[in-house]
C-alpha cells in the first residue's frame, strides 16, 4: 500500500511539474499567443508541429496553391522569408484545394513547392482554409480579421505578440510596398514574447 502512494504522489508531482512547465496560464499562454496555439502537420514528413514554436516572430500565414495564376507568388514569399528570417520573420504555407487547384498529395506539393520555386520556408499539410471544416488557425484569422481567405495566396501578418493580424488579398503580393511595409513595421516592433 505505502509503495502504490508513494508512486501515485510521484505521478502527480511529476503531472504538476510538468503543467506549471509547459500549460501554466501565467507561461505558455503569455509566451505563445492564442492564435498559435494550434499543431499542424509538416507538408515533407507530416510529423505534427506546435505553431508556439514561432512565438516572438512576425508570422505570415498564407493558403497556397500549385495551380493558380497566383502560384508565382511562391517565388515572392521565398524571397521574403529569405531577406526577413534572420530579423524574426517565418512564412507557414497552407495548401488547400478549397478553389478546385490543389488536387496533388502532399509529397507532390512538397515536390512542387521545392524544384519549382525552391520553397525553404515550413510547409504544412494540405488543409481547408474556410467554411465550417477549416483548420481551427484559419476559422481564428477569420474570426480576427473579419474575413477569410477569398482566393489561394490570401495572407495574414500576425504580430509578434500576437494582437495584431493583418489580411491581405491575393492580389496583393509579397513585394507589394503595402505589405512589405507591414512586414516590417511589425519586425520593428518588440512584442511581448520577446
Amino acid at each position: 500500500m505505502h509503495r502504490f502512494v508513494f508512486l501515485f504522489a510521484g505521478f502527480v508531482l511529476s503531472m504538476s511539474a510538468a503543467y506549471s512547465a509547459t500549460d501554466s496560464p501565467t507561461t505558455a499562454a503569455n509566451a505563445c499567443p492564442r492564435v498559435l496555439q494550434h499543431t499542424v502537420s509538416r507538408l515533407q514528413d507530416e510529423k505534427p508541429q506546435n505553431l508556439c514554436q514561432y512565438a516572438g516572430q512576425v508570422v505570415v500565414v498564407v493558403n497556397t496553391a500549385s495551380f493558380c495564376g497566383f502560384t508565382p507568388q511562391y517565388k515572392g514569399l521565398e524571397a521574403l522569408y529569405a531577406k526577413y528570417k534572420d530579423q524574426g520573420l517565418v512564412v507557414l504555407g497552407f495548401p488547400s484545394n478549397d478553389f478546385s487547384q490543389e488536387p496533388d498529395s502532399n509529397a507532390k506539393i512538397a515536390d512542387f513547392c521545392e524544384n519549382t520555386f525552391g520553397v525553404k520556408f515550413p510547409m504544412f499539410v494540405k488543409t481547408t482554409v474556410r467554411g465550417a471544416e477549416a483548420l481551427p488557425l484559419f476559422k481564428q484569422l477569420a474570426e480576427q480579421t473579419g474575413t477569410s481567405p477569398k482566393w489561394n495566396f490570401y495572407k495574414y501578418i500576425i504580430s509578434r505578440d500576437g494582437k495584431s493580424i493583418k489580411s491581405f488579398s491575393s492580389m496583393t503580393g509579397p513585394q507589394d510596398k503595402s505589405f512589405v511595409q507591414e512586414v516590417e513595421k511589425q519586425l520593428a516592433a518588440k512584442g511581448a514574447a520577446q
